[in-house]
């Protein structure tokens, strides 16, 4: 029968079947017939296996499968697989009991179960995965703890030398190929039973007949010749079926021979293939473990790559010997070298000491400047690009290599006038070689400085702050201003205005954060011996305010940018806030009218922005303009993430809010730490600025229905306080200002200036202040006077006549102080009383409702809307709703009224609001 009926279907085999018994048959052919059972067993060969290789083989192939889904992370695949060869390994027992555990099994199980951990441990990954991956990760995890607690010692071993183990896998599989019976052979790649010669079909007789004329020719020829016995055994089973058709006439004899000599061939070949294989296999273990040792040294940076042409391009090699160095010369092994640049597999170290080498050769040949400074702004921009990353951070050793290249660049453009730079000149039109002409070279230097200060910037914000290593990077910003300080002198004279504008925006932002303790002590009038040179010539230097006051109105009016303007404005105000000059900064701010339209600036513009408010306002709280520094803190602090609205820090959210990427876009937005608002700081000027307005607010409008809150979070505090079930002495920041503010209510301002002003708020608070004594004196003075005013809310009721001689005393105010503070309650009608000058006293007048009076007027506003209510509800089963509404809109004075008073929340509220001080409650509205 052909090999080509072999695949067709049953009927086309039956057909052929029958055929074949109708041709006449050549002796010797009962021989072949009496092996043969059908022609299906003729075409498939039929093997006989041992139960032990059956399940050995349905363990391969299920870890075979495994492994595949380990290579994609499958992990749905894994689970799925693993419990399947849980299954057919418990269906093995009885043949585990007999043989032990078989080597390639431990083997899947350490693999997997380190495979699962490193899985687990890469979290990025396990962001990545899809739901049912991430699910079935957890399981299977879970699971192949739980079994291999059962393999502990085997795993164990296994881990110890996993060498040893799978060299003695090899060898069972050896060991099983050489016992093995020759129909054993189709066994997957891990199989314990013998493969090699198994692959081979039986051959042909003719062919066999030529080797096999006698046994000693045979033997010789196997023993002799091992490349005939390859050849021998190379051909397929299709040649073995077409030649058992053609020869059909040979004797058995010859026949029993071929199957003598395969077996013989067979095992030969299969110990070589064995021995190959087992070669390979420790190669590959041994490549793998370098590498592993590899990427265990250096950080997991690097990747081994196998075969091909190699991905690192060859360094373009300098000058030949004998080449003339001449300008076009370099400039061509210029553009050679940047040829390399931003492609993959470039080593940028390697091109940034090339460009180092040129600039050398340029300088030794005497080449001119002009090609000097072209290979010094290629290095510069190489030195940038060494990080590819934009998140990541330039190394120390490139930083200071950046940082020198620059010095020396600005360097030879100081020396050398007759040197022109600018994005503006083309490539065709500079002017490199020596000649009467200036150089003319395409770079913008203002262009690396602000990559640098941007560098500077991300080396602080990826810096741990606590460390000794932030305050040695810290000390580089006196060589980065250095650097812009002579950029800035370079640009004065060649650049252009919109130029001078940039540069001169670099050097306010390293200033308008900095208090400047020499100008403060001369202003104090301590400034005294220096104790050297520097510190002599630093305090003969400019102030930092003049300095800031002459780069600010160059920008004012020259700048045509409006982002540019807008972060000098902000800059200027915030340094007019933190040296105190309060009046300079709030009259800045509001003719800026920034306010307005800031929503719309990028998002470092309104970090900047919100900076500057809170400077603003802890600026008015140092000079006692308690209601403005409220006003400015508000949005800041009522908001809850005044960390966040600073540059400071970010909060934890959800990923539904803020995804991976934007978190990195915001870290990049910090503003670095030695820039910080110490926000305790913040917070407790804001409270303080809360309770000196609320307390008093709160005593003069206590039975006040329509009563308001100026600050929630005040109120929130508040309520915290309350729900305590036990008091003790307060601890925090917060605990403090809510005693003082209990104390307050009562009137009692020696308690609450104790909870205000004690060691531990002085060592968190008040002490970071510059000028300490004179912000205590003040809050002092605040406490009293606001004490006053409370104690006259709380207890005018109680007295016909209090002498202002007394509250002087009680209070420790000034007579005048008393007199103004009383005259102005009366005048804004938030004390109903008297002024007697002769006797110095304070006459009350009875016209202040009493308590039950207030709840009784509470109780007819009530009453009242109920009754509009179900006049309204009774109108509309009457069923004139559009009447209603229709006298309404002509102008019913009835309607109006009514409607007026649904809207507005009662005429009759209002007017009793308005007898017991309409004006006053308006003026507080206003006001808050």
């Amino acid at each position: 029968m052909s090999r080509f009926f072999a695949t067709g279907s049953d009927s086309e085999s039956e057909e052929s079947s029958s055929a074949d018994e109708l041709t006449p048959k050549a002796p010797g052919g009962n021989f072949k017939q009496s092996l043969l059972i059908s022609d299906d067993e003729e075409d498939t060969k039929r093997v006989v296996r041992s139960a032990k290789d059956k399940r050995f083989e349905e363990l391969t192939n299920l870890i075979k499968t495994i492994r595949n889904a380990m290579k994609i992370r499958d992990m749905a695949k894994c689970l799925e697989e693993f419990e399947q060869l849980c299954r057919a390994f418990l269906k093995s027992k009885t043949i585990v009991d007999k043989e032990g555990v078989p080597a390639f099994y431990i083997r899947l199980l350490a693999d997997l179960e380190d495979y699962l951990n490193q899985l687990w441990e890469d979290k990025e990954g396990k962001k990545k995965m899809n739901k049912n991956n991430a699910k079935a990760l957890s399981t299977l995890r879970q699971k192949i703890r739980k079994y291999n607690r059962d393999y502990e010692t085997e795993v164990a071993a296994y881990k110890e030398n996993p060498q040893e183990s799978a060299d003695e896998e090899e060898e069972k599989e050896a060991g099983g190929s050489d016992s093995s019976s020759d129909s054993e052979g189709e066994v997957g790649e891990d199989g314990v039973s013998a493969k090699a010669f198994l692959k081979k079909k039986p051959e042909a007789a003719p062919e066999a007949s030529k080797f096999l004329k006698t046994a000693g020719d045979e033997s010789s020829a196997s023993d002799d010749d091992d490349d005939d016995d390859e050849d021998w055994g190379s051909d397929t089973v299709d040649s073995g079926s077409e030649s058992s058709d053609e020869g059909e006439g040979k004797n058995s004899a010859s026949l029993a021979l071929v199957f003598l000599k395969k077996t013989q061939e067979g095992e030969k070949s299969g110990d070589k293939k064995v021995s190959k294989k087992k070669k390979l296999k420790k190669k590959e273990r041994l490549e793998e473990e370098a590498e592993e040792e590899a990427i265990e040294e250096g950080g997991g940076e690097w990747e081994k790559v196998k075969g091909g042409a190699p991905m690192v391009k060859e360094k373009p090699k300098m000058f030949a010997k004998g080449t003339e160095i001449n300008v076009p010369v370099v400039v061509k092994k210029l553009n050679e070298i940047l040829q390399a640049r931003g492609k993959k597999g470039t080593d940028r170290a390697a091109q940034i000491e090339l460009l180092h080498s040129l600039a050398t050769i340029a300088a030794e040949n005497n080449l001119g400047q002009g090609i000097l400074v072209k290979i010094k702004f290629n290095i510069i921009a190489s030195l940038y690009d060494y990080n590819p990353n934009l998140a990541a951070f330039m190394k120390p050793d490139m930083w200071k290599k950046c940082l020198d290249c620059i010095d020396e660049l600005l360097d030879i453009l100081f020396e050398h006038n007759n040197i022109f730079i600018g994005e503006n000149i083309a490539e065709d039109s500079e002017s490199l070689a020596i000649s009467d002409q200036p150089f003319r070279v395409r770079g913008c230097i203002l262009t690396l400085v602000e990559r640098m200060d941007e560098e500077f910037t991300k080396i602080m914000q990826n810096t741990d702050p606590h460390s000794q290593e932030y305050v040695d990077n810290l000390k580089d910003e006196g060589h980065v201003c250095g650097i812009i300080d002579r950029l800035l002198d370079y640009m004065e004279t060649k650049g252009s205005t919109e130029e001078i504008c940039r540069i001169y925006l670099r050097r306010i932002m390293h200033t308008y954060y900095k208090f400047d303790y020499k100008a403060h002590r001369r202003s104090l009038g301590l400034q005294g011996e220096t104790k050297s040179e520097q510190d002599q010539e630093e305090s003969e230097g400019e102030d930092s305010a003049v300095i800031m006051d002459r780069l600010c109105k160059f920008i004012y009016a020259k700048d045509r940018t409006d982002r540019i303007r807008t972060c000098a404005i902000l800059c200027h105000i915030y340094h007019h806030a933190l040296h105190s000059r309060w009046y300079q900064a709030r009259d800045l701010m509001l003719m800026s009218h920034l306010q307005d339209n800031i929503q719309h600036a990028d998002p470092p513009v309104q970090i900047l922005y919100n900076r500057t408010m809170v400077q603003l306002g802890i600026c008015a709280f140092r000079q006692g303009m308690i209601k403005d520094a409220h006003n400015a803190l508000l949005d800041i602090q009522s908001s809850g993430r005044a960390k966040e609205l600073l540059g400071q820090g970010l909060l934890m959210r959800n990923m539904q809010e803020r995804n991976a990427e934007q978190e990195k876009i915001e870290k990049r937005r910090q503003v670095p730490f030695h820039m910080h608002i110490n926000l305790e700081l913040l917070e407790c000027v804001y409270l303080v600025s809360a309770m000196l307005l609320e307390i008093p607010y709160m005593a003069a409008h206590e039975f006040d229905a329509r009563r308001r809150m100026i600050s929630k979070q005040f109120h929130h505090q508040l309520r915290v306080g309350e729900r305590q079930p036990l008091l003790g002495p307060p601890e925090s920041m917060r605990e403090h200002v809510v005693a003082a503010s209990k104390a307050m209510k009562m009137g009692d301002w020696r308690t609450c200036h104790s909870f205000i002003i004690n060691e531990k708020m002085n060592s968190k608070v008040w002490d970071l202040f510059p000028e300490t004594q004179r912000v205590r004196e003040m809050l002092v003075r605040k406490i009293q006077e606001e004490s006053l005013r409370t104690y006259l809310f709380t207890y005018s009721s109680v007295y016909d006549s209090i002498s202002m001689g007394t509250l002087s005393e009680m209070f420790e105010l000034e007579i005048p102080t008393v007199h103004s503070i009383i005259s102005k309650m009366i005048i804004n009608e938030e004390l109903m009383a008297s002024l007697d000058q002769p006797t110095q006293t304070v006459v009350m007048h009875r016209t202040e409702p009493t308590s039950l009076q207030n709840m009784a007027l509470q109780l007819a506003e009530k009453l009242g809307s109920l009754v509009e209510n179900n006049e309204r509800v009774f109108d509309l089963k009457q069923g004139v709703y559009g009447g209603y509404f229709n006298r309404d809109q002509k102008g019913g004075y009835q309607q109006n009224k009514s409607y007026n008073r649904d809207q507005k929340g009662g005429y009759q509220q209002n007017k009793g609001g308005y007898n017991r001080g309409g004006y006053r409650n308006q003026n507080h509205q206003s006001n808050y």
